[in-house]
């Protein structure tokens, strides 16, 4: 019988660990829209329109770990100063963060803070330009970098929305001090 009750007693005690740890954990789906830069050294540069699309957990209660995985679309469009060069590049990425956040508020409705590292892995790239021989220095570039993410967020109910600034800690091209730059809009729906 003492036997009996220890055996309970533990089954209990697992029993509540692990609805308390799924509560404290959650999984997702987001997608949403990014606006990149590649500043380059000499040249004038501007924005591209992009999409990220993929996945998140969410682990932990006021303060988070949150990993993702996602698909993007990246890049940025050059011009010379007296416009006798330009040049377009676009990317094909799966991106890697790994964000610290920190949550205010009720679980219906809480608001978030979050930063951390990103590693990106460049799966493809696009590059035009009005000079074929420019791509010989100007298009040499890395197959992933390291950055990082900074941003806030909401989530009401099982839906999350997210502003983020992500910046290269590594040159994209380090022949040109290229470095890729960008702020995204993503919108997620928790599963549990």
């Amino acid at each position: 019988m003492k036997n009996m009750k220890k055996y309970l007693l533990s089954i209990a005690l697992l029993v509540t660990v692990c609805i308390s740890a799924q509560a404290q954990f959650s999984l997702g789906i987001k997608g949403g829209v990014n606006y990149s830069t590649i500043n380059t050294d000499n040249l004038k540069s501007s924005s591209v329109a992009g999409y990220q699309a993929g996945l998140f957990a969410r682990i932990g209660g006021s303060f988070y770990l949150q990993p993702e995985m996602y698909v993007s679309s990246t890049g940025g469009s050059f011009n010379s100063d007296d416009n006798s060069y330009s040049a377009h590049v676009r990317f094909t990425n799966l991106n890697v963060p790994l964000l610290l956040g920190a949550k205010f508020g009720p679980e219906s409705l809480n608001f978030r803070i979050m930063a951390g590292p990103i590693y990106t892995s460049i799966l493809s790239n696009n590059f035009s330009n009005t000079i074929n021989a420019a791509y010989d220095d100007f298009g040499h570039y890395r197959n992933s970098t390291l950055g990082y993410q900074a941003g806030a967020g909401v989530d009401i109910g099982p839906i999350t929305a997210d502003l983020r600034y992500e910046g290269n800690l590594t040159d994209i091209n380090p022949d040109f001090g290229q470095r890729q730059n960008l702020w995204a809009l993503s919108v997620g729906f928790k599963f549990f």
